[in-house]
């Protein structure tokens, strides 16, 4: 570790996983995929940077994050019909979150949050011809489930920068 402050680990994770943010937003809207490749990448992002980030006891327990959340994701996926993509991306995610109760109940909130705000965006988006018209092709526009990759990244990304500017 560098002697990093929380939120210069934060800044630092933030810079490293905007583009695999965007990457799986575009992504889950365009096809309702997450590709195995941008879970991989944020999972190589936190494996790779995290040594240097986060002090090394933190480090090693956060990985118990992405092993919980991945076994729910798949219970989910079993029995409520939640993506595998999701349940795999929410999984890489997890060991950038703090485990602290408050971090949990900010965590909470946002997540709550992006899934009501993407759901109400998307549905209100795909609505009008004129948005439509500009992306055609999007799957998202027709399906009847909801591209969840939006409020998982949303999540995310909004965490992270909280936290790089609050702490």
């Amino acid at each position: 570790m560098l002697g990093l402050t929380p939120s210069q680990s934060a800044l630092a994770f933030l810079i490293l996983v905007t583009p695999i943010c965007a990457w799986v937003a575009y992504t889950d809207l365009k096809y309702m995929k997450i590709r195995n490749t941008a879970v991989m990448a944020l999972v190589a992002v936190f494996a790779i940077a995290g040594p240097f980030l986060l002090p090394l006891d933190v480090y090693a327990w956060r990985w118990t994050h992405l092993v919980i959340v991945l076994v729910i994701g798949f219970v989910l996926n079993l029995i409520a019909h939640f993506g595998a993509g999701d349940a795999k991306f929410a999984a890489a995610a997890a060991p950038f979150f703090s485990s602290n109760s408050s971090h949990i109940s900010l965590t909470v909130m946002l997540l709550t949050a992006f899934l009501l705000g993407a759901f109400a965006a998307h549905r209100v988006m795909r609505s009008i011809p004129a948005v439509r018209a500009m992306a055609p092709d999007w799957v998202s526009w027709t399906r009847k489930d909801f591209p969840l990759g939006l409020a998982l990244v949303g999540t995310l990304w909004s965490y992270l920068l909280i936290i790089a500017l609050t702490t």
